[in-house]
């Protein structure tokens, strides 16, 4: 827990919460995987802090019509969908099938503007470190987690610098491991935990992990990474 439980910025609360996550340091079998767009300025410093490669996962929330802040499921990265049953049988097919679609081209056009095509790095077999730059409900990184359980990771570990408590809980019993930098009494939102908690555009993820592989490899070519490995 810090003294001062604010954060100047996503960039200080990443090198924070990767003090936690010292443990995972020089893992070959570790991926940090940042959700966008807040989390991968945080996901960044772990990535660099633990000497692990890093790459986005895209989560899209599946709203029911006329309530969207109701997820009745969540479309992922790698092609996983998941639903709720016990929503899903309030909408029609028609209307399922229609968000479904809506959502899942604004996922393929993120995954085009932060990857420039590039396929999601293997997450088969490894330890995962799911991070964002902080958890209110923990609904994104719940699908999150049930998506890379899919994709066959070995192990899920659920990572943000500032999160509820109640989120905190839920999301220690649906991942392996949950590392959180502050888990405060109160909690209303995570930009108050910031100084400075500016929105982070499409342009600025897509530099900052071109940034991030050239710095790792040398290269933004995922064939030339593979080779060098």
């Amino acid at each position: 827990m810090l003294n001062n439980p604010r954060f100047r910025n996503r960039t200080e609360a990443g090198r924070a919460l990767a003090k936690k996550l010292v443990h995972y340091a020089g893992d070959p079998h570790v991926l940090v995987l940042g959700l966008p767009r807040g989390g991968i300025p945080v996901a960044i410093e772990v990535a660099k802090a633990l000497d692990a490669p890093l790459d986005v996962f895209v989560v899209r929330k599946l709203g029911v019509p006329g309530h969207q802040e109701l997820a009745m499921g969540a479309i992922a990265s790698g092609g996983v969908t998941l639903l709720d049953p016990t929503l899903v049988d309030f909408v029609s097919h028609a209307q399922l099938n229609e968000v479904i679609a809506r959502e899942t081209e604004e996922l393929a056009r993120r995954e085009r503007t932060y990857r420039n095509h590039r396929p999601l790095q293997a997450t088969a077999g490894k330890t995962v470190i799911l991070v964002d730059d902080g958890i209110a409900t923990g609904a994104s990184m719940h699908a999150a987690v049930e998506a890379l359980r899919r994709l066959a990771s070995r192990k899920i570990v659920v990572a943000a610098p500032v999160s509820s408590r109640e989120a905190s809980v839920s999301l220690a019993k649906a991942a392996d491991e949950a590392v959180f930098s502050v888990v405060p009494e109160s909690f209303h939102a995570v930009g108050q935990w910031y100084d400075d908690f500016a929105q982070v555009t499409d342009d600025e993820v897509r530099a900052s992990l071109e940034r991030a592989a050239v710095e790792r490899w040398g290269t933004q070519d995922p064939a030339a990474r593979e080779s060098s490995r």
